[in-house]
């Protein structure tokens, strides 16, 4: 039995499904809202490579150490975006979040904090994990920013860590949050997300 099971989650209108093939043309025209594959410091697909980064998302699931997810419109069934849980290690009950990208049309509304409740709700609540991590390249600020927003600790820097999509040596930020400090977060996301948009 995988740690990661197959599991529809859902809230406030967005749902996030199990990235599967069925998922390529909307994955295709979610980057291409924003032409995203274009931003150095993220791992969205070029349109023409869409059909292979799935599949290698579902070669990574089937090992045991990643699963990805379609981000939906709930009510229209629209691709929004990917995200997922990646560097699973069961054994010590400890997940990552990442390759996360919205279309630009989706940005800096209520799609992440959503995203991020319901994967850290089934994290912490469902699968009993320890810790939650996240890393960024060093460059990426607003993904820093959004992670620090989350009530995430930085833990530190790893330097020389991997290559960019445009073969430049990448400096990897890296946060987590303990078991114990969920129930705050949560709290926070909550009134985040509830509270009146200017």
């Amino acid at each position: 039995m995988a740690f990661v099971e197959p599991v529809i989650l859902q809230k406030n209108g967005v749902t996030l499904s199990p990235l599967s093939l069925a998922h390529e043309d909307g994955l295709r025209r979610a980057a291409a809202d924003g032409a995203l594959w274009n931003i150095r410091v993220t791992s969205v697909p070029e349109p023409e490579n869409t059909r292979k980064y799935i599949e290698d998302a579902l070669a990574a699931r089937e090992a045991g150490h990643c699963f990805a997810f379609a981000v939906l419109d709930a009510a229209s069934g629209k691709v929004l975006g990917s995200t997922r849980f990646h560097d699973i290690l069961p054994a010590v009950k400890r997940v990552e979040i990442g390759y996360t990208w919205y279309a630009k049309s989706a940005q800096r509304s209520h799609v992440n904090s959503t995203c991020k409740l319901l994967m850290m709700t089934h994290a912490f609540e469902v699968l009993g994990c320890h810790v939650v991590a996240w890393r960024t390249d060093n460059f990426n600020f607003a993904s820093q920013a959004a992670i620090e927003r989350l009530g995430a600790k930085k833990d530190g820097v790893i330097r020389g860590q991997a290559l960019r999509r445009d073969g430049t040596l990448r400096d990897t930020v890296m946060y987590s949050m303990a078991r114990g400090e969920w129930p705050e977060a949560r709290a926070q996301l909550l009134y985040l997300l509830n509270k009146p948009r200017a």
